[in-house]
């Protein structure tokens, strides 16, 4: 019996023991990571957020600056709201909407603002969700997407980031391929070419890399139509501010055009961060409302970086950066198209800094003549003359300044055709397209005397400017001088001081057009 009992307390110890001790941690595993909608069972299932039909609700008044991608959407909201017309007329809505548009234009808000407006579900995803290192988990999730959003219709399956799963097939490929990806988009391409149009599901992606998607997933019957949701003008600024401030407690100076004018290329995001840095500076500096000057520090800590108190120059180098910047703006004022100078500063900002002349357009410019891509080199050259003509010498700050110059000279040489001396032909073919303001590169289509030659013109363009610059200083040196003096004393001056001192009228900053 002892050895019976021996035995038995063996076989318990050594192989049921450990087996259930497994069992038992198998099952706690399983039912917690099940609870978190990540377990072994459902790892296929998808994870889209499925926003709240009784929360509040985003609609197009909460989204401004998008008019006309509003209005391509109202299509869509109305076959929402009411597909039985559309079937009557034989017709049925787009299978796909793809938003295309730079980084924080508003995509996903407006995608949200048609599930709103149309009062449906509406399930949010993102492009990476889909991904998993399991081969065919992408898969399985765009299955159960499609079969939850067909129970819900009519509803909107909204896709962030499509490229995350969506980029092109057949290119080159680490070792190992991309299995998983393209399983995924295989599944995603079925899935919306295989739907019934009349199931009342509208799939709409957002990207801001169209170039790189698959051309399956462009083509008619998938993602049919497109809508560029683009960087706003000025109106379209002015109207984000006016939503981003309605949280806001603001002092009676605030000047929505001015900000709107001081933020050319901004996007909603960065609008929206604006006002939340004003608002965290206001109380900072213990205002009870949001000042102008809150605001004018904002955009100059995103332009330019936060101000270096730490960094003190010495009385010579802070006279010398005064010279600079003084150079910039009297040069800004004498040229016929220069644009109007709204600020000067020789506080030390960002990474180096020293001082920065700030210009505000009068209207919302999308050419540029040549005469003022000149005067825009001039007024770069300013800083550079100025210090040459108290000093008798340059220093190293003016090198951004020199690159941007050179930058603009070579562009009207090479691509706008501005050259009288080599003609109206661009040098340079685009390896791969330009969109949404980003070039793939150039590569050389031109001999090396043509090369020669676009050297010889670009350093003539920046020296013919640097002469005249040179004439425009000696002419007004004493309003240098008493600019740099007012600048030195103030540390930042405004543009109605600086035409003050130059004893010319300021012009009209409001939008004419």
């Amino acid at each position: 019996m002892r050895i019976e009992d021996h035995t038995l307390n063996r076989l318990f110890f050594d192989w049921l023991l450990p087996i259930a001790i497994f069992v038992i941690i198998w099952i706690f595993i399983s039912r917690k990571m099940s609870t978190m909608g990540s377990g072994v069972l459902n790892i296929g299932r998808n994870r889209a957020r499925i926003h709240a039909d009784d929360g509040p609700k985003v609609t197009f008044k909460d989204v401004a600056g998008v008019s006309e991608a509003k209005m391509e959407l109202e299509e869509v909201i109305k076959f929402l709201k009411d597909s039985d017309y559309y079937k009557s007329l034989g017709g049925h809505m787009p299978k796909g909407v793809l938003l295309v548009g730079p980084p924080g234009t508003g995509k996903t808000l407006l995608a949200k603002a048609v599930a709103g407006e149309a009062d449906v579900p509406f399930f949010s995803m993102s492009g990476s969700d889909f991904i998993e290192m399991f081969v065919g988990v992408g898969a399985a999730r765009v299955r159960d997407l499609f079969e939850q959003a067909r129970k819900k219709a009519p509803c909107i399956i909204f896709i962030d980031e499509l490229d995350a799963i969506g980029r092109s097939r057949g290119a080159a490929q680490m070792v190992g391929g991309h299995d998983e990806r393209e399983q995924t988009l295989n599944q995603l391409l079925v899935e919306m070419d295989g739907f019934d149009t009349t199931s009342g599901v509208v799939v709409m992606g957002a990207t801001n890399r169209p170039e790189i998607l698959d051309k399956a997933l462009l083509r008619a019957g998938r993602f049919d139509r497109q809508i560029v949701v683009d960087k706003p003008d000025y109106k379209d600024r002015v109207e984000i501010l006016k939503i981003h401030i309605r949280k806001l407690k603001l002092g009676e100076d605030i000047d929505l055009d001015v900000i709107a004018q001081r933020t050319p290329g901004f996007v909603g995001a960065d609008l929206a961060n604006i006002c939340n840095e004003a608002a965290i500076l206001a109380a900072r500096h213990g205002h009870k409302a949001v000042m102008m000057s809150d605001f004018e520090a904002a955009i100059d800590r995103v332009l330019a970086g936060p101000e270096k108190k730490n960094r003190v120059l010495s009385p010579d180098e802070k006279k010398r950066v005064a010279f600079h910047e003084s150079g910039h703006a009297l040069v800004a004022v004498n040229v016929p198209t220069g644009e109007p100078v709204h600020k000067v500063s020789i506080i030390p900002r960002g990474v180096g800094a020293l001082g920065y002349t700030l210009q505000l357009p009068v209207q919302e410019k999308f050419l540029s003549t040549k005469n003022e891509l000149l005067d825009q080199i001039a007024v770069l050259l300013g800083g550079r003359v100025a210090e040459e003509l108290i000093y008798g010498d340059v220093s190293s700050g003016a090198q951004n300044d020199l690159e941007r110059a050179s930058q603009i000279a070579r562009a009207m040489v090479t691509q706008l055709g501005m050259s009288e001396k080599l003609g109206p032909i661009t040098y340079g073919e685009e390896q791969r397209a330009q969109y949404l303001g980003v070039s793939g590169g150039t590569e050389r289509n031109y001999s090396e005397a043509t090369a020669k030659a676009i050297d010889d013109e670009v350093k003539r363009i920046v020296t013919d400017n640097l002469t005249r610059v040179r004439h425009i200083l000696k002419e007004n040196r004493e309003h240098l001088e008493k600019l740099t003096a007012h600048l030195y004393e103030k540390e930042v001056i405004y543009g109605r001081d600086v035409y003050a001192i130059c004893n010319v009228p300021a012009p009209d900053k409001k939008e004419k057009g």
